[in-house]
């Protein structure tokens, strides 16, 4: 199927563009009432995930509405455990909760081996088949997984942390486990990837929301290592890898097999730029918080980012998440100064 908007995919292939083409994380839901229309005749988030039909319908919900460059499908970093046998729940205001955990080598039973990826995640190929069908060729359609680090945290926590001690625990405690458990959400993570692919993602974006917290040495050894396999894997799509809060591995990101590099509001856009030069597209990097302005401010705002670009290889869009209060009015805004502007070489 030809893509009538293809501008994402010509950015982060380092390809001539017209405009800056823009999308946001956690575009498919949280601010839109119409999301929430979907999501409160439902019995809670997972089902919404697990229902392929109403997943692509929220998913192409940002397109309809908000008219953003690219679709994302609507799922969780956290299907991926609930696929290896460590189930969650998401608890309402509280967030996601494991009743079991990983935190010895005799716990790793827990886990079920030789797992079919592809049948015990086929609510989310079966929604980027819809959703594709649907879109019909409009914009491109993101996949996504998180990044074994981030879900390590999560499988050995249990659920949300502010430091995450216990998963960093076991890298100082227990480096052997730590890397057998990451080695097997990595081929998990590859293989999941790799079926959203099959299924039409155009691209892929992994999803490190707890590389931060990591020290430079720890995040190469239990980080990059695992990121790398994953970038060197997939192959037929662009890989983005957004690393939030990895300040001292931008140089070593970029030195990754991906296209696009992630960036949150606190990188400064041209120093990266400056380190890594032109051989990666950089995505990014609006303060989520900047969308409670006026619209004259975020108009102002979006346009002084626009204008620190020292290139073209950009993906605009927030430096995390769209938070759920915002008013989806101040997104547009966003958007249209984005789609608005000149580039100007």
């Amino acid at each position: 199927m030809n893509l009538q908007n293809d501008l994402i995919l010509r950015a982060a292939k380092g390809e001539e563009i017209e405009r800056y083409p823009v999308w946001l994380m956690r575009q498919a839901g949280r601010i839109l009432p119409e999301y929430r229309a979907v999501r409160n005749s439902l019995s809670g988030f997972k089902e919404l995930v697990e229902t392929p039909e109403l997943a692509a319908e929220v998913t192409i919900q940002p397109v309809d509405i908000l008219e953003v460059d690219a679709a994302i499908i609507f799922s969780d970093i956290l299907v991926v455990p609930e696929a290896m046998g460590l189930s969650y729940q998401m608890v309402e205001k509280k967030g996601p909760w494991f009743e079991e955990t990983i935190r010895a080598e005799s716990e790793l039973s827990k886990l079920d081996d030789n797992i079919d990826v592809e049948d015990r995640l086929s609510y989310v190929t079966e929604a980027i088949r819809i959703t594709n069908k649907e879109l019909n060729g409009r914009v491109p359609l993101i996949g996504f997984a998180g990044a074994p680090w981030t879900i390590f945290c999560y499988m050995t926590e249990g659920q949300g942390s502010k430091t995450f001690s216990v998963a960093r625990k076991i890298l100082y405690t227990n480096p052997t486990l730590a890397h057998d458990l990451l080695n097997r959400i990595t081929e998990v993570t590859i293989q999941y990837l790799h079926a959203q692919v099959d299924a039409g993602a155009h691209l892929v974006q992994v999803f490190d929301s707890w590389a931060g917290i990591l020290g430079h040495e720890q995040y190469a050894e239990f980080g990059l290592k695992y990121l790398d396999r994953i970038t060197e894997a997939i192959k037929d799509v662009p890989v983005t890898v957004f690393a939030k809060g990895a300040y001292s591995s931008m140089e070593a990101i970029a030195d990754l097999s991906c296209n696009t590099v992630g960036l949150d509001w606190n990188m400064n856009m041209k120093e990266v730029r400056e380190a890594i030069g032109e051989k990666r597209t950089l995505q990014g990097n609006l303060d989520p918080c900047a969308l409670y302005s006026d619209h004259s401010e975020v108009e102002r705002m979006t346009n002084n980012m626009l204008d620190s670009f020292i290139s073209k290889r950009h993906i605009v869009n927030l430096g995390h998440g769209v938070y759920p209060d915002i008013d989806p009015e101040k997104v547009k805004t966003f958007i249209k100064t984005v789609k608005n502007y000149e580039i100007q070489f």
